[in-house]
């Protein structure tokens, strides 16, 4: 039985046991003794009209009472199902398995059992609140997690070399072996050659730290970045560099205007990727 209809009974009932016991008073006792005045009558009068306002008042404290409870819920519902959409779409953004973050399904529960008198009786509507609660707390917690998952692997993705290191261009000679363009004998050409206009923008593969910005021998003007986890990527045979050392790039901002300084027979960028301080096929990685 609802809290409501309980305290409707409960107010009929106090009103008619009212009733029968002023009957009674009238029929019997008062009836034995003496007649019943008029002052009495208006006194019970009185009293049973002041009872029924109190009634009232009760009835309609009730009714405030649960329509706020039932805005209550419907807002908490309403929360969580956006949580539960928002995180279907995270896990699928993420490419994750079902599993740890299913948000299909109830968030687990348990307990050891009680038995009869073993705790508060706690009301149907205010375990309904806390269960409503629990499945909040549990997406929030879900999602939580699944944000610093994301932001993990957007990390990891952001500091490994990827893309081409110039606004346009083409590519002019491959890493490994080669015919070398000044002497004519056989080297091994440790990146990859981008032909392009003079003064093209050169831009970051990868987020990282500029490690150096200045000439260095055959390079010419050359920058090199550090991206963490053992990358390092270099820019050589600049007309000018944009960066100086200790400064904080993001992938595919310009870094250097291409130039052909050092060893350089043209216009080029020689672009390096080493890690753990051994070069790499960039090929790999601007593919």
């Amino acid at each position: 039985m609802t809290f409501k209809r309980l305290l409707a009974h409960t107010a009929a009932g106090f009103a008619m046991l009212a009733l029968v016991a002023g009957a009674w008073l009238a029929g019997g006792r008062w009836g034995a003794e003496s007649p019943l005045g008029e002052f009495t009558l208006a006194r019970w009068n009185e009293d049973l009209a002041a009872q029924s306002e109190q009634l009232a008042r009760i009835q309609q404290d009730a009714d405030d009472q649960v329509a706020t409870l039932a805005t209550r819920v419907g807002r908490m519902q309403a929360q969580l199902i956006r949580l539960d959409a928002l995180g279907k779409q995270l896990t699928e953004v993420a490419k994750l398995k079902r599993g740890e973050f299913d948000f299909d399904q109830e968030p687990a529960l348990g307990g050891p059992e009680t038995g009869p008198g073993e705790g508060p009786v706690v009301p149907a509507l205010d375990s309904m609140l806390d269960t409503m609660d629990a499945q909040i707390d549990d997406r929030r917690r879900q999602l939580t997690a699944l944000q610093n998952l994301i932001l993990t692997r957007e990390l990891a993705r952001q500091i490994v070399p990827g893309g081409r290191p110039v606004e346009s261009g083409y590519i002019s000679s491959l890493y490994g072996q080669r015919t070398d363009p000044f002497d004519g004998n056989q080297a091994s050409h440790q990146g990859l050659d981008f032909a392009g206009a003079p003064g093209t923008r050169v831009l970051a593969v990868a987020d990282g730290i500029v490690s150096h910005s200045g000439p260095d021998g055959g390079y010419g003007r050359l920058v090199e970045v550090t991206h963490g986890n053992g990358y390092v990527t270099r820019y050589a045979h600049n007309a000018k560099l944009l960066v100086k050392p200790g400064q904080t790039v993001k992938r595919g901002e310009p870094i250097a205007l291409m130039g052909s300084t050092g060893r350089s027979t043209g216009t080029h960028l020689h672009f390096e990727v080493l890690r753990g301080g051994r070069p790499m096929n960039p090929l790999t990685f601007v593919r």
